[in-house]
C-alpha cells in the first residue's frame, strides 16, 4: 500500500528551487473560521505531516502586517487562503493576500483558494461582504485600496475549491489529498505485512514536526518489548532518509553494549562512518568519540536512529546534546524507558506505540498463520482466542501465528490450552528483558501487581504495599516509565495481559511443582494444595 506524507520542505520542489521552511501558509479570517473550519484543516494538514504555519491568535494586530507573517509567507511552498464572509473586513488579511500573490509571481509559490460559504463572483467583483469594507478603506487606506482590489480579483480567478453546505470533513479529506499532490509529497511504500503501520507513521510524523525545521529535535518511540518500536523507526527511516545530508540507524544498542567489548566505541565509529560515507574514523575511547561526533556532525543535517537504548550513558556517548548536530537534524530513539529521554533532553517529543486493534491483529495473525488476510472457517474461534491472548502485541501475534501455521485443529486446541498454563518462551524472553533490568524492590512491586493488584486503584495499592515496607509510589512511577504499567482514566493500575502472565510465570518458576515454596500464591487450587499438605511456614490475616 502507499501513503503520502511530507515533513521537510524539499529544495528540489517543482514549485521553487529555493529553500523553504514551511509546506503551507494558512491565510484566514480568525473571527470567521479559526475555531472551526480552519482549526480542523490545520489539524488534518499536520496529521499528514504537512508542515503548516498558523498565526498565533494572541499576536498583537496593528495597522500593518507583522514582519513574522511576511517572512512565513515568503518561506512557504504553498499558501492556502480561506476566503470567508468577513475576510475582506480585515486589512491584515488583505495585506497577507497581496504578499501571497507577490510570492506567487516571484517564486512560483502554489496558491490554493478555498471559498468558504462565499460566492467567488463576490470576491472577484468586490460586492456584498467583499465590497462593503472598501467604503471605509477609501478613507483610511487610500494608497492600498487598488492593490487589495486587484488581489481579490486575481485570487478569485484562480482554480480553487468552493464549500457551501457540504460535508466539511469530506471536503477537508479531499482537499488534503489535492494539497499533497500539488506539493509532490514523498511516497511511502509500506510492506504489505506491516499492518497498522500507516496510522502510526502519521502520528509519529506529527511528533517529528512539532519543532521548527531549523531546530535539532529528539523524538522518543516508547513502549513495551515486542510492541513494534524498531519496526516503526525503520519504516520512518527508510522513508525519510533521502531528505538528509547523512543518516545512520544503530540497531540493538542494548545488546551490542552487553555483548561487545567497548561496545559504545564501536557504535560511535559506526555512527561516524555511516554519516561520513565510510571515511575512516579513529575513535579509540568514548570521550574522543563524543568530541568527534560533535566536531564532524555539527554542521550536517542528519537523521539518526538509536535503537533499543536502555542506559543513560548510551545517549550521552552517541547523542549527548543538540549542538552535536546540524540545523534540521532529527534524532529518533527507541526505548522501553521514556524517563531516559525526558531526563536527558528538555524538549524531546514522545510517541508511545499503541497496541494493534483487533482488526489489525487479526490481519497480522492471519498473515502468519494462514498466509491470508482472514482465518480459515474451521479455525475462526481458535484464532479469536489467540488474538485475545496476544492483546494487540505484534510480537506475540507473529510468533504464535508462525508456530501454528500448518497445524491441525486438534493441535491448535492443544496449543491454546497450553498457553493458559505455560506462556510461550520466545515471547516471554523478549518481555522479561525489562523485568531483568529492574532493581529488586521494583521487581517485587511488579510481581505483586501481576499476581494480586492488576486493575486495582493506585491509591489502594500504595496503601497496602507501603504497609509492607515498600516505597510504592515511586516504584509504580518507575514501572510506568519502563512501559511495564499504566494508570487508566479511573486511576486503576493496568498491566498488559502478557506482562501479567510473565510475572506469574516468574513466580511459578521458583517452584513449579511445590506451590508452598513460592513467595506468592493467587490460584485457588494452589492455595488448597498448600493448605492440604501443610507446607505453609506461616500465615497471617488481619
Amino acid at each position: 500500500m502507499k501513503r503520502s506524507y511530507s515533513m521537510f520542505s524539499s529544495s528540489s520542489s517543482s514549485s521553487s528551487s529555493r529553500r523553504t521552511e514551511y509546506d503551507v501558509f494558512l491565510s484566514f479570517r480568525g473571527e470567521d473560521t479559526r475555531n472551526n473550519f480552519t482549526s480542523h484543516l490545520y489539524s488534518a494538514l499536520c496529521q499528514k505531516g504537512i508542515y503548516t504555519f498558523l498565526d498565533d491568535d494572541k499576536l498583537e494586530r496593528g495597522k500593518s502586517i507583522s514582519p513574522e507573517l511576511l517572512k512565513a509567507i515568503e518561506n512557504s511552498r504553498c499558501s492556502v487562503i480561506v476566503l470567508s464572509e468577513n475576510y475582506a473586513s480585515s486589512s491584515w488579511c488583505l495585506d497577507e493576500l497581496v504578499k501571497i500573490l507577490e510570492c506567487r509571481e516571484a517564486f512560483k509559490q502554489i496558491v490554493l483558494p478555498i471559498f468558504y460559504h462565499v460566492d467567488p463572483s463576490h470576491v472577484r467583483k468586490q460586492i456584498g461582504s467583499f465590497g462593503e469594507p472598501f467604503h471605509r478603506y477609501e478613507q483610511d487606506f487610500s494608497q492600498k485600496v487598488q492593490k487589495w482590489r486587484n488581489a481579490l480579483t486575481q485570487v478569485a480567478s484562480l482554480a480553487g475549491w468552493a464549500l457551501h453546505d457540504g460535508n466539511e470533513a469530506k471536503f477537508i479529506q479531499d482537499f488534503i489529498a489535492k494539497v499533497s499532490n500539488k506539493l509532490g509529497v514523498a511516497q511511502l511504500n509500506i510492506s504489505e505485512d506491516l499492518f497498522g503501520m500507516d496510522s502510526r507513521l502519521e502520528k509519529l510524523n506529527v511528533c517529528v514536526c512539532t519543532s521548527s525545521l531549523d531546530n535539532v529535535h529528539f523524538i522518543g518511540i516508547c513502549g513495551l518489548g515486542g510492541i513494534g518500536k524498531t519496526t516503526l523507526a525503520k519504516a520512518y527511516y527508510d522513508w525519510m532518509s533521502s531528505q538528509f545530508e547523512g543518516c545512520s540507524f544503530l540497531t540493538n544498542i542494548r545488546e551490542v553494549c552487553e555483548k561487545k567489548e567497548n561496545g559504545l566505541v564501536y557504535l560511535q565509529n559506526l555512527l561516524l562512518s555511516d554519516i561520513l560515507n565510510g571515511l575512516p574514523t579513529e575513535v579509540r575511547d568514548i570521550h574522543k568519540g563524543m568530541d568527534m561526533i560533535r566536531s564532524k556532525l555539527c554542521r550536517k543535517k542528519v537523521l539518526v536512529v538509536l535503537d533499543d537504548i536502555d542506559k543513560f550513558d548510551q545517549l550521552k556517548a552517541l547523542a549527548g546534546k543538540n549542538n552535536w548536530f546540524g540545523s534540521g537534524s532529527r534524532i529518533i530513539v527507541t526505548t522501553r524507558d521514556e524517563s531516559l529521554l525526558l531526563s536527558t533532553y528538555m524538549d524531546c517529543s514522545i510517541y508511545r506505540v499503541e497496541e494493534l486493534s483487533y482488526s489489525e491483529g487479526l490481519r497480522l495473525f492471519s498473515n502468519k498463520a494462514f498466509k491470508s488476510t482472514h482465518p480459515s472457517k474451521e479455525y475462526e474461534k481458535l484464532s479469536e482466542q489467540v488474538i485475545a491472548y496476544a492483546h494487540g502485541l505484534p510480537l506475540a501475534l507473529e510468533v504464535l501465528g508462525s508456530f501454528l501455521c500448518g497445524k491441525s485443529v486438534n493441535q491448535w486446541e492443544s496449543a491454546v490450552d497450553r498457553l493458559k498454563e505455560y506462556p510461550n518462551k520466545e515471547i516471554m524472553k523478549v518481555l522479561q528483558i525489562s523485568f531483568d533490568g529492574l532493581e529488586e524492590i521494583e521487581k517485587s512491586i511488579f510481581l505483586d501487581i501481576a499476581c494480586f493488584f492488576n486493575g486495582v486503584e493506585e491509591d489502594n495499592i500504595i496503601q497496602i504495599m507501603d504497609s509492607c515496607g515498600f516505597f510504592t509510589e515511586i516504584g509504580i512511577r518507575v514501572l510506568i516509565d519502563k512501559s511495564l504499567l499504566h494508570v487508566d482514566n479511573h486511576d486503576k493500575v493496568r498491566m498488559h495481559d502478557l506482562l501479567q502472565a510473565m510475572g506469574k510465570e516468574i513466580v511459578r518458576g521458583k517452584s513449579r511443582h511445590e506451590p508452598g515454596r513460592r513467595c506468592r500464591i493467587w490460584d485457588y487450587d494452589d492455595l488448597c494444595h498448600v493448605l492440604e499438605h501443610n507446607t505453609v511456614r506461616g500465615f497471617s490475616h488481619n
